[in-house]
């Protein structure tokens, strides 16, 4: 085994889970000078994703944050609400300021090693992580795997897909009230799933407007097309505009059990959707990969393995997004129908706060107790104890 081949640690896949791992490791004294290295197949340097998020105080990423709203605004075909938020601010951060941000600052550090090749196997040792790629293989005390190779199988059976697309327009008059944003908007058509528009002012001018579906598949590209500008025509009451920017994503809402590490393999730790960091419920992920990339942090700097361990709040909350999943899979109840009844009868920071995670038990209670009973009952008691509590 070269010298050049080991590392202490590797990060496969440089997205927002790798690089938001990478920008913590290297803020931290005693961890900064740990050679690393970030290897993916492709270079981040395009504006391929766009994260929204919720936070109460500023946090670690605010000097690139593009877009900041304490309004926003649920509507339904009988039901309006705005929804002024106390505690917490919602915000945007788009993937290429994002990248360029932590890229600049790795540059800093001559012990960070980037490569782009193609990843073929993740595996162990010598008790050591392995890593195999098109050209090489690498070794390190810890692995963190952002890459697809360990997902979990998903099938419709156990999973919905939540897919989307999103224009960043421009219009020739001032259409907008960039102050306020649009989190979801079920006037829209139903047929295909739960359906929904997503709105977010960004000037007078210019907005991210997105299709968002929670169904078994996606639809044809044009699909997606055809209902973003007869929404812009008829909701938002546009006719010239451009399309400046494009983005499509899909996110597995899943009941299948995604591992934090690998079973056979304390050197090996799953991140971001991988490590089962993206809210399943609601398809979430920015904040819950900073949340435990912390929590990595403060495990490698206890010596411990660095994987953070569900505690007992976390298994609560997976039963929580369980539950809504299996109702929403099984049809019990329409996902337009229920997220009216949640908007409708609690608080929105109450609600935030319980997607985020981050509610009391007595607040938990009452959104639950908000919701029909019969259908949520029957699905969480058939989950209740697959959690492993």
């Amino acid at each position: 085994m070269n010298d050049h081949e080991k590392y202490d640690y590797i990060i496969a896949g440089c997205g927002c889970s790798g690089m938001s791992l990478l920008y913590r490791i290297l803020r931290t004294p005693t961890l900064k000078s740990k050679k690393i290295l970030v290897i993916d197949k492709t270079k981040k340097i395009n504006n391929d994703r766009t994260w929204c998020y919720w936070e109460r105080k500023n946090g670690l990423f605010d000097e690139i944050v593009y877009k900041k709203w304490k309004s926003l605004q649920f509507f339904s075909d009988n039901f309006t609400k705005k929804l002024s938020l106390n505690k917490y601010t919602y915000k945007m951060i788009r993937g290429v300021d994002f990248y360029s941000f932590v890229l600049a600052f790795s540059k800093k550090f001559i012990n960070v090693t980037f490569k782009k090749e193609n990843i073929l196997r993740i595996d162990t040792n010598n008790q050591k992580g392995m890593l195999i790629t098109d050209k090489s293989k690498y070794f390190a005390e810890y692995i963190f795997n952002s890459t697809n190779l360990f997902l979990p199988k998903i099938t419709n059976k156990n999973s919905i897909l939540q897919h989307f697309e999103g224009w960043f327009i421009k219009s020739k008059e001032g259409s907008f009230d960039c102050n306020t944003g649009r989190l979801m908007d079920f006037r829209v058509s139903q047929k295909h799933g739960t359906t929904f528009m997503y709105l977010l002012p960004i000037t007078k001018n210019e907005a991210l407007i997105e299709y968002t579906l929670f169904s078994e598949k996606t639809l044809k590209k044009n699909e997606y097309e055809i209902e973003l500008k007869k929404y812009i025509s008829k909701y938002l009451n546009i006719e010239n505009y451009e399309v400046i920017h494009k983005e499509f994503g899909i996110i597995p809402m899943s009941l299948a059990q995604f591992e934090r590490k690998h079973k056979l393999s304390k050197s090996i730790i799953n991140i971001g959707t991988t490590g089962g960091y993206t809210k399943a419920s609601s398809g979430y992920t920015f904040q819950f990969i900073q949340k435990n990339s912390d929590i990595i942090i403060q495990n490698l700097l206890n010596n411990t393995i660095p994987s953070p361990k569900k505690n007992l709040r976390d298994k609560m909350f997976e039963w929580y997004d369980r539950t809504l999943i299996e109702v929403l899979i099984s049809k019990k109840m329409e996902g337009r129908e229920v997220f009216t009844i949640l908007f409708k009868k609690n608080n929105v920071d109450k609600i935030l706060s319980f997607l985020g995670n981050e509610s009391s038990l007595k607040d938990d209670l009452k959104i639950m107790t908000s919701l029909p009973v019969v259908p949520f009952l029957k699905s969480g008691l058939k989950h209740l104890f697959k959690n492993k509590f």
